[in-house]
C-alpha cells in the first residue's frame, strides 16, 4: 500500500509516520508538509509545500496512493474564528478534493477529536467546524472515509507535542498514565495505537465511519496481529 501523510510533524501524525515506516504492508509513504520531518528511510518521500490552500500543482505528485491520513491541525485557542475555519475546514476540504481526484480508490482518514459535534450546533465554534469538515469528507465518493475521535492520545516512541496545554498536560500525567489507562481504558490512547489503527482501516474495512479510542485500540490490535503474519 501506498500511503500520503499530512502533518507529519506534529504529535499525532510523527506517531503515524513512524507506524508507516515499520508496517511491512507499507510500501511507500510520501509526506505533505511545511517542514521536513527530518528522517530517512527506503520508503520515505518527503514533499516541501508552503500553502496547502494552493496545492493543484502537486497533482501529479499525489497520483497513485491508496489512503491518506490527514493528521493536520490547529488548536482553536488563541486564533480568529476565520482563520481557523480555513486552517481546518477549507484547507482540509481543499486537499481532499485533489486527491479525490487523482485517486478515486482512496481510503481517507482523518484526525478529528473527541466532542465534534456531527449536528454543527455546538456552542464550541471547534466542534462545530470539526463537525463540519467530518460532514463534507463523508459526503466525498472516496472508497471510505474514517474520522478519528479519541480523547486523550499518550505519545509514545518519541513523539512529541507542540502545543504548551498539551505539554503540560503530559507532564503531569505521564508518571500516572498506566493507573489511568487501567480505569479508562476506553478514553484514551496513544500515537502508536492511531497509527496502528489507520493502517487497518486502509487495509480491511473499519467498524464505521466515527473512530473513537475504544475504536482504536483495538483495531490497533488487529494491525498487530495481521503485521506479525506478513
Amino acid at each position: 500500500m501506498r500511503v500520503i501523510l499530512l502533518g507529519a510533524t506534529g504529535m499525532v501524525g510523527s506517531g503515524v509516520l513512524l507506524e508507516c515506516l515499520d508496517d511491512p504492508g507499507i510500501s511507500r509513504v510520501l509526506v505533505l508538509g511545511r517542514q521536513s520531518v527530518g528522517k530517512q528511510h527506503p520508503k520515505l518521500e518527503e514533499v516541501l509545500h508552503a500553502n496547502f490552500l494552493a496545492i493543484t500543482s502537486l497533482q501529479a505528485k499525489v497520483r497513485g496512493y491508496d489512503a491518506c491520513f490527514f493528521c493536520l491541525g490547529v488548536s482553536a485557542s488563541g486564533i480568529k474564528a476565520s482563520t481557523y475555519e480555513a486552517l481546518t475546514y477549507t484547507l482540509t476540504l481543499h486537499v481532499a478534493k485533489v486527491l479525490l481526484a487523482e485517486n478515486p480508490g482512496m481510503v481517507f482518514c482523518y484526525v478529528s477529536g473527541q466532542g465534534t459535534d456531527s449536528s454543527e450546533k455546538s456552542f464550541m465554534r471547534w466542534a462545530r467546524v470539526k463537525g463540519k469538515t467530518e460532514n463534507a469528507l463523508l459526503a466525498m465518493p472516496f472508497k471510505a472515509t474514517y474520522l478519528f475521535r479519541p480523547g486523550y492520545i499518550h505519545p509514545v516512541k518519541g513523539a512529541r507535542t507542540k502545543t504548551a496545554l498539551y505539554k503540560a498536560f503530559y507532564t503531569v500525567l505521564q508518571p500516572a498514565y498506566p493507573l489511568f489507562n487501567a480505569f479508562f481504558p476506553h478514553q484514551l490512547t496513544t500515537t502508536e495505537n492511531v497509527g496502528l489503527a489507520m493502517i487497518q482501516v486502509a487495509f480491511d474495512k473499519g467498524p464505521r465511519p466515527i473512530l473513537h479510542s475504544a475504536d482504536i485500540n483495538i483495531l490497533a490490535e488487529k494491525r498487530k496481529v495481521a503485521s506479525a503474519r506478513q
